[in-house]
Formats: C-alpha cells, structure tokens, sequence
C-alpha cells in the first residue's frame, strides 16, 4: 500500500511540470508512447490485433497524431459486447487486476480493468488539476458521489491525510447531504455538479449557510453557466468544470483562468471527429474519441463513449501549454433533432429555459424529446406557487420564439412534478433525446 501511496506521488510530481513543456516536447512525448502503446496492443490483445488486420494496417504505420486517423473507431457499446479476454493484454492475469465500473448513460454495466501503476497513473492525473486550482495536500476534501467511490482513497492516506477524501452519498437526501457536509466543514468541496446544484439550492431556501470551501470541483454531469455561478455565488468560492470517463478517468479541466477545458494529452489523446471518424477543425463540434497512453492492461485506442466538444486553438493565459477544448456539448443522445432537419445543441434548450426567468423557482427540471415533434419538460418547483397551466402556456410559448420552434411541428408538454428521480449512477441529466 506504503509503494502505491509513494508511486502516485512520484507520477504526480512529474506531472506537474509537463503542462509547461514547449509544444514540441509534448508531441514528442505523446507519439512515442502513442507508437509504444500501438505496437504493444497489436502484440498481446486479441481485439485490436484482428480490428488492424482487418483495416490492413501496421503498428508501423502509425508514426504521428496524424496517423491516428487511419485506425477505425471502436464505439463504447462495441467494446462492452466483447469478451474480457479480447481486450484484455495477454501479459496480464486479469484475477489480479482492479476492475473499475461504470455504468454509463444506459446503465448495463461495464467494467474496465487497470493494473496498480496504471491506478496509480490515473490518481496522479486526477490530482494535477485540482492542484492546479489551488488544492492542497492536507485539504479536508468533501466530495458528493456515488457510494462505489468511497473505497477511492486506502486507509493510510486517511491516517496521514495526504489527499484524502471523505465522501458523502449523493443518494442521501439534500437536507442530509447538507447537515454532513457542514458538519466536515470543507476546504475543498467536490462531486457531481448536478448535485452540488441542489445541495446550493437546498442552502440557499433554508437561509442558512456555514459551509465555506475554498475551491470547488464539479463533475460527471455538464450544467450551465448560470448554475455555476449560482454555485459559487452560495459559497462564496471558485467553481472548476472536471471532465472526463471511467475508462481513462480525467482527460480536460478549468485553469484559474477558464478560458477553456485544458486537455491531459500527456495521459490521452483526445480527438474531435466527425461522422466519418476524422479530426473536425477547431471551433467545430466533433465526437470525443480517446486514445490512452498509459492503458496497457486494457487497451483503449481511437474509443468513442459518444460525448461532443468543439476544441479550441487559443493559448491559454495560464502559461500551460496543453491545448483546450472550448466547451463541452454534452452526450451524442443529447443532441435534439427537429422537424425541419436542425440539430439543436442541448445547452440551447438549458439555457433558453433558464432565460425565462425562474431559475430561483425551479429546484430541477429535465427535458425529454420523446418523438420527433413532441418534447417533455419536467419541473420540479422549489415551491407550491409556480405550478400552473397559464405558466405552462407561457413557458411553451417563450421556448417556440426563441428557439423557432413552429408550433404546428413541435408539441412542447410542461408536467410539474414532486420529486426528479435520478438515474442508478446518481447523475442528473438535464437533457436526453430518446430517438
């Protein structure tokens, strides 16, 4: 446990210094170990050795990023469908390897082997960026999550407090979530950005708040910019967007100066691609397609879980040379399709609802394309005094205008409700097409 502890410090120092290498350093660093990963998932892993052969390609092909493009996509439900010793590394015995599930959007579950330097790796990776907003090792670290990660941190950081987090169930009811919290009285408050959305609302109706973080963390769901500031306008602390997957764990991150996502290319090749599978230009919205540089047990190479970004060429004023993603745009099934061939972004919804005006009012809302033409939006109101149809008529009528919406076309339904459930993993999902 003592070398574990003692390796994620040692990748974690050296970690922090690759941010600030010269452009060319990296892409060196990433297409040797770009060529080493290649080759060595074409040697020992079954899946990969027949997906190359099939496509007539070579290890010794892929000299370059550029060379990425050349590999077919492999897609997240292709790769659950696979037997475990097909992408399992034939090196490795897969009884000694720790297994990482994830449930995903749909909730079958999936599970992803990693060896202990691989594990170790990802920790490293994982702490560099909250470091990077101002984290410190001995940080009382509060993070809301699904109760599968309470084991994340061993018992000896807990005993010496070297980033250790204790963490509190985001199945918990908010009111307990919030007396918990306060009762741990953070330094660094961490988790799912959804939740961290109701347990500042919860916060902010009970007029009471003792909760003083110095920075904030959120993940595993996106939110919208109104309800990050919202956050940090309830405790009074710096917000950072997280990002990322349980296969390759974080791969983009806020700055202090959140002018963007920064990308962990020394840990991930992250692409934006099109339909096709090839690299979109900057300031297009792609597909994310990962490639893993440090997953050698379970290789992931040109893997797509079907989230959408849209990258960004400008150098950020943090000094940090890893390139940025401009914004992330949510899942594949998020994005809305309408009648007359428009493919809307869910952040236009999100943030044409929130424009309306009863941000204050709503304690959560979710928005459903149930068909082509049919859309659900589902309220749960922070009070008894919103809920009503002439407000049902005019939200209807607010979303057709500004988002031009012909009426004769799209049929938008408002259903006020109790309680949002949430999925299995915990998350909330502001937006979801189910066509």
């Amino acid at each position: 446990m003592i070398s574990g502890l003692t390796r994620v410090l040692y990748y974690l120092s050296r970690s922090m210094r690759r941010p600030y290498w010269s452009h060319e350093e990296l892409r060196e660093y990433q297409e040797k170990r770009l060529r080493d990963i290649v080759k060595y998932a074409y040697d020992y892993v079954p899946l990969y050795h027949d997906r190359f052969k099939e496509a007539g390609i070579l290890p010794s092909d892929i000299k370059s990023l550029e060379d990425l493009d050349k590999i077919p996509i492999i897609r997240k439900d292709e790769f659950k469908k696979q037997d475990p010793r097909r992408l399992v590394s034939s090196r490795y015995d897969i009884a000694k390897l720790k297994i990482i599930r994830t449930s995903g959007s749909t909730g079958k579950p999936f599970q992803i082997y990693v060896s202990p330097v691989e594990d170790s790796w990802r920790k490293a990776i994982y702490m560099r960026a909250n470091i990077s907003c101002g984290q410190r090792m001995r940080d009382e670290w509060v993070v809301v999550t699904s109760p599968h990660h309470f084991t994340d941190t061993t018992g000896l950081q807990r005993r010496i407090k070297i980033y250790a987090q204790t963490c509190v169930s985001v199945f918990d009811k908010i009111d307990e979530q919030v007396k918990t919290i306060s009762r741990l009285s953070p330094d660094v408050l961490d988790g799912y950005s959804g939740s961290l959305v109701l347990i500042a609302k919860e916060i902010k109706r009970s007029g009471a708040n003792d909760i003083r973080p110095r920075v904030m963390f959120g993940s595993a769901e996106l939110i919208d910019d109104v309800s990050r500031h919202f956050i940090e306008e309830v405790f009074h602390a710096p917000f950072y967007d997280q990002f990322g997957c349980a296969e390759v764990d974080r791969t983009a991150w806020q700055c202090p100066s959140k002018t963007g996502y920064h990308m962990d290319i020394d840990s991930v090749v992250t692409q934006t691609t099109d339909a096709d599978g090839n690299s979109v230009s900057s300031g297009e919205r792609g597909e994310i397609v990962y490639t893993s540089l440090f997953n050698y047990a379970m290789p992931l190479i040109r893997y797509c879980v079907g989230d959408l970004a849209i990258s960004l060429d400008d150098e950020c004023p943090c000094g940090r040379s890893f390139p940025m993603l401009k914004s992330i745009e949510g899942r594949k099934d998020s994005l809305l399709r309408l009648p007359d061939g428009r493919i809307m972004s869910p952040r236009a919804f999100t943030v044409s609802l929130l424009e309306f005006g009863l941000y204050d009012q709503i304690k959560q809302f979710r928005i459903v394309q149930k068909e082509l033409g049919l859309f659900k939006i589902y309220i749960q109101p922070e009070g008894e005094n919103i809920g009503s149809k002439i407000l049902s008529d005019k939200l209807k009528t607010h979303l057709q205008e500004d988002l031009n919406l012909k009426d004769s076309e799209v049929q938008i339904d408002v259903e006020f409700m109790d309680e949002m459930p949430v999925d299995k993993t915990g998350k909330h999902r502001a937006v979801l097409s189910e066509i």
